[in-house]
């Protein structure tokens, strides 16, 4: 079968990537790994900045031009996202995550539970309403230690090793369908480090083992 896979680019690319993939599926289902929500609104937008959007615009919030890409809307629903990593949220955007209930798994959570469990988790939620799932994958998800060539780095983030297990375990599941992986800058980098993390973690999402 084949397999889209995006390299972005600001996680802005996210609203094109998923109104093409959501066409193909009934139920598509995110897995937004992520430190932010990118749940903004130009109302809610502290920055204004259309990176911080996407997600938002993808469940048929935002701007009409932006939600009504390809002519549909919304192209996802609440209830078929999961957000990874979240540790910089803005106020409109935990509105937003209260009122419709969706889930996120925080640093918090992810301390708590520890990555095997919380991606258990994930992959039992949206295999069980889903009929296609997409890996959105923002390397500011990851600690600017590991990943340090990103726009936005937040302290406090998903370890090179968590993530690792992360997309092996995906993998093993055989559930993703389609993945994007975003904010790579090469002029923010450290001798290519978040360049050749995004490939590794890409490598372990396709199959790639050590054994």
């Amino acid at each position: 079968r084949r397999f889209p896979l995006v390299l972005g680019g600001d996680h802005s690319i996210a609203i094109g990537t998923l109104a093409g993939v959501a066409k193909h599926y009934q139920q598509l289902g995110v897995i937004w790994y992520d430190a932010h929500g990118d749940l903004n609104t130009l109302e809610t937008s502290p920055s204004g900045n259309i990176h911080g959007m996407p997600l938002a615009v993808s469940l048929g919030v935002g701007h009409e031009k932006l939600v009504n890409l390809h002519g549909y809307a919304p192209k996802i629903k609440p209830e078929h996202v999961v957000i990874i990593g979240a540790r910089s949220l803005d106020e409109g955007e935990r509105k937003y995550i209260r009122e419709t209930g969706m889930k996120v798994y925080t640093m918090h959570e992810i301390d708590r539970l520890g990555m095997t469990k919380l991606i258990e988790e994930t992959i039992e939620y949206l295999s069980a309403n889903c009929d296609g799932i997409h890996l959105s994958l923002d390397l500011d998800g990851l600690d600017p230690s590991d990943a340090p060539g990103v726009g936005t780095p937040v302290v406090g983030g998903i370890s090179y090793r968590e993530s690792h297990l992360a997309m092996e375990m995906l993998y093993d599941a055989d559930i993703i369908t389609s993945a994007e992986f975003v904010e790579v800058n090469p002029i923010l980098d450290h001798k290519n480090k978040t360049s050749e993390a995004a490939v590794e973690l890409i490598e372990s999402l396709l199959g790639k083992k050590l054994l």
